[in-house]
């Protein structure tokens, strides 16, 4: 039976949402406050002087994206719970952490550590959070990206949280021709995380487009997942404009029998109940 959940997301000591409207939302990383650009927050922001504090801020300017501010450094680190990495501000307005994973990466820690010598994918691994997450939970992870960036970004996220370099094999790749060859290899999983991008690109230049690509994929991913108890997939969107429900049923056409978890990915605002929708999700755990 599955269930519809929006998962929230609330400020923890190295994050908070502090404020949102007319089109931004005003974060706090650590000690640094800055704004980003939000489509979602098309309501009025309720803290106008809390704006002031920000040491920078991300705008668009004929089609491109540039951050301002004399007093924002390059590279910080913070903290989620043991896992250890480092903000730095992108050219794409994106920090290198995406803070409405947060109850995500608390369900992986759970999961895994209910298994023993478990072994986990994550496909579009970005920096890497959920790749440690899993780690320190036990599991060998197998982080794929298709950015050798990406990739030695969320190596020194894993060395600066004390991850052992053998409990995570890194590949630059791309998603679906990879997960094609750990079919044909035999490979099995005991979980695996998925965050595709509505469009992007593979190491050569490869297309992703999440419209025709994902059906492929969760084709691949479906003999990939181990059938043991325990096992799990958790598959997420950023910003890709589908409903909770595409995710879902998406899901459904491959994995039948599972019970699933759906819903929004919202960040809560720090002193208000406002929330700002950051993503969907859909989610199972075979039992």
């Amino acid at each position: 039976m599955s269930k519809n959940i929006n998962l929230i997301s609330d400020p923890w000591k190295d994050y908070e949402l502090i404020d949102s409207g007319d089109n931004r939302k005003l974060e706090r990383y650590g000690s640094i406050i800055l704004i980003r650009p939000e489509t979602q927050a098309i309501w009025k922001p309720s803290k106008p002087d809390e704006w002031k504090k920000a040491k920078g801020e991300f705008r668009w300017s004929d089609g491109k994206g540039a951050w301002r501010g004399d007093d924002m450094p390059e590279s910080w680190e913070l903290s989620w719970g043991d896992v250890r990495f480092y903000i730095k501000p992108t050219s794409f307005k994106h920090t290198g952490i995406f803070p409405e994973q947060a109850p995500n990466w608390q369900w992986l820690k759970e999961r895994v550590g209910a298994l023993q010598n478990s072994q986990v994918l994550n496909l579009f691994g970005y920096t890497g959070i959920a790749t440690i997450v899993t780690a320190q939970s036990g599991a060998f992870v197998t982080h794929a990206d298709a950015s050798k960036q990406a990739n030695g970004w969320t190596k020194e996220n894993a060395e600066l949280s004390g991850v052992p370099g053998d409990k995570i094999r890194y590949m630059v790749d791309d998603a679906l021709k990879f997960a094609e060859r750990e079919v044909r290899r035999g490979k099995v999983y005991d979980g695996i995380i998925l965050d595709p991008p509505a469009f992007g690109r593979g190491p050569k230049g490869e297309v992703w487009r999440i419209e025709e690509d994902l059906p492929k994929l969760m084709e691949s991913l479906k003999k990939l997942l181990s059938p043991k108890k325990g096992s799990f997939l958790l598959l997420n969107g950023y910003a890709a404009g589908y409903s909770p429900l595409s995710f879902l049923q998406a899901t459904e056409d491959f994995f039948k029998k599972e019970d699933i978890e759906f819903g929004e990915l919202q960040i809560k605002e720090a002193v208000s109940e406002r929330r700002v929708p950051s993503g969907i999700y859909a989610r199972f755990v075979i039992n």
